[in-house]
């Protein structure tokens, strides 16, 4: 029987009880380094590795330490900005995701739902095409 082989960037494949932070660490995903749309409809590109994407990002608490007592999974947390480690990606019984361990001194704000980011648009944005290329 041959056993099959982890490729380098594949998911690692586990149960989620399997994942124990240690201390008081706190284990996230979800976190948004994506593109934005303003409400008024700018574009804003993805910054991350920008100096323009210094800022704090929010993230689901995925697994807690023993003594961590401030969040819980399922929170979400804002994170000061850089705060946190590459990602892995880990395959649970809910899907891929990404985990990152951030710095539980570092957590700026709680909430139990991921806040409204007024740079977040709901509309839908069709690029107009120049006046020479319309069909009347």
């Amino acid at each position: 029987m041959t056993e099959a082989k982890k490729t380098a960037y594949s998911a690692h494949r586990l149960n989620k009880n399997q994942i124990r932070p240690l201390n008081n660490s706190v284990i996230v995903t979800d976190m948004v380094f994506d593109e934005r749309i303003t409400t008024g409809g700018i574009v804003l590109l993805s910054d991350n590795g920008k100096s323009t994407g210094i800022r704090p990002r929010w993230g689901q608490v995925y697994a807690v330490g023993p003594e961590q007592h401030d969040v819980s999974p399922g929170d979400w947390v804002c994170v000061a900005h850089g705060r946190w480690t590459r990602g892995i990606d880990v395959e649970d019984e809910s899907g891929t995701k990404t985990l990152r361990r951030v710095d539980p001194n570092d957590i700026m704000l709680i909430s139990d739902s991921l806040p409204q980011d007024d740079t977040f648009s709901s509309a839908i944005h069709v690029e107009a095409k120049p006046a020479h290329m319309q069909h009347t």
